[in-house]
């Protein structure tokens, strides 16, 4: 902790070796005023040229150990804020024979908290841009574990779904500001793989939030298997607030409501950040309705899985992990919006693969859908990072639609799926991806500065 603080008090040392010269130059060039001064101008400049090496080694370790330590606090960050996140999906039967209540009101203990972590989304990045990042990561990160804590010992339902609820405001904290943490903490070069370790994390933290309550629910009861998930959730809070370094590129923002208004505003201007908007809100909510009723396709015939089988499908979340880590570095080499058309292929593909009543194809289908999903998911998510003037108020709108269109696609496309089964379930998130291949043709139409834009490095303050 006394390293940390020390060399956070040092001041900035410039990082490239011209900086450096022409910081040292004019100490030396008071000598070649002096009589007999070019020989010592020589000498002075020569003396000064090993001297800006070990310096410079020394910034370039220095920012590249601070990068580490942030993109594996944000990793743990990810793990414990979708296993909370997704803690009760897995228990939703339990549930319903615990209190007696049909799948739809079962259900709330999941919509509930996606629903106010969307709400909270903007608040919770206004909060951060005043009092600091990393406090309301940590804080937010603590104070969700503390009420997963609390689930197990809910009397009724309705007190579970209050802390639900309660649990997907703490939980904002971490989404409305990570993306714009990263942006200002790590160099440009490097943002892409970043938030694909960061996206990696929520994936392996969704896939746990799952299946350590249906590996608990086959021995005991479901308060058990919340306490089994709540209590990894807690560990990986720890790990993730002993790990975060204190921030270097944060500058605080001060300002009323219409300061806020205006930065939200300025966003919302621009076509290249609101079409990522729209592919948020469509992303989410179009892969969040294929995993909300594939339970019930492969449960039902043709297939009439064992629930506990049926769970394990979440499994393929794990391709979410490598097409995060794959995608953010593809981008950072080939251009954001090549990469993001290949991610949306993708999907398509998926999604029209899964039609056929066969289970190895529809797995397989399954597996292209998650991928490209969390490719997608990855590039968009960084190249509002690198487009946005203010980071913070743009992240908060990117997540805002994002958990939106989990909770109004997710919710409405139950109806195509009790209208029509499977098939309309796949011509509704079909006609998503319409939508957003509109979208991403306004991408390409802003021209290649767009599609190669990248975020200042870590030095430069966020713009006003």
């Amino acid at each position: 902790m006394t390293r940390t603080k020390e060399r956070d008090s040092v001041p900035h040392t410039p990082s490239s070796g011209s900086d450096l010269r022409e910081a040292a130059l004019p100490r030396t060039g008071s000598a070649s005023t002096a009589p007999g001064g070019s020989g010592t101008v020589v000498s002075e400049v020569a003396s000064t040229e090993p001297a800006t090496r070990p310096a410079r080694e020394s910034s370039d370790a220095g920012r590249s150990g601070h990068e580490k330590r942030v993109t594996i606090a944000l990793f743990a960050a990810g793990l414990t804020t979708f296993a909370a996140m997704y803690s009760t999906q897995s228990l939703l039967p339990s549930l319903s024979a615990a209190f007696h209540v049909p799948p739809a009101h079962a259900a709330l203990a999941v919509s509930l908290t996606t629903g106010f972590l969307a709400l909270a989304i903007i608040p919770a990045g206004v909060l951060a841009a005043r009092v600091g990042r990393t406090r309301v990561m940590v804080g937010s990160a603590v104070l969700a574990s503390v009420l997963g804590l609390l689930l197990p010992l809910a009397p009724s339902l309705d007190v579970l779904l209050g802390l639900r609820a309660a649990q997907g405001v703490a939980l904002a904290g971490v989404p409305a500001v990570a993306m714009a943490y990263l942006a200002e903490e790590i160099g440009a070069g490097g943002l892409g793989a970043a938030m694909g370790v960061y996206i990696a994390g929520t994936t392996i933290g969704g896939l746990a939030g799952r299946l350590i309550p249906s590996i608990f629910l086959g021995l005991t009861s479901w308060r058990w298997a919340e306490v089994a998930v709540s209590v990894a959730a807690g560990l990986c809070t720890v790990w993730f607030a002993r790990a975060l370094p204190p921030a270097r590129g944060f500058t605080p923002r001060t300002g009323g409501f219409g300061s806020l208004a205006a930065d939200l505003g300025r966003q919302l201007r621009r076509r290249e950040l609101l079409a990522l908007f729209g592919l948020a809100f469509l992303l989410m909510g179009s892969f969040v309705s294929v995993y909300n009723y594939l339970g019930y396709r492969l449960t039902h015939r043709p297939f009439e899985l064992p629930a506990a089988l049926a769970g394990s499908v979440f499994v393929l979340y794990l391709a979410g992990t490598v097409a995060s880590a794959c995608a953010g570095r593809l981008a950072d080499r080939r251009g954001h919006h090549r990469i993001l058309v290949g991610a949306l292929a993708l999907m398509v593909c998926g999604a029209l693969v899964t039609v056929p009543d066969h289970l190895p194809t529809v797995l397989i289908g399954i597996l292209l859908f998650t991928t490209g999903f969390f490719g997608a998911h990855t590039v968009a998510s960084a190249w509002v990072g690198a487009l946005a003037e203010n980071r913070g108020a743009a992240s908060s709108l990117y997540m805002f639609a994002y958990y939106l269109g989990s909770a109004v696609i997710g919710s409405g496309a139950g109806i195509a799926y009790a209208a029509g089964g499977w098939i309309a379930l796949i011509a509704c998130v079909s006609g998503l991806f319409a939508v957003a291949a509109l979208l991403v043709g306004v991408l390409a139409t802003a021209g290649r500065r767009g599609s190669s834009s990248r975020a200042p490095g870590p030095e430069a303050a966020p713009a006003p």
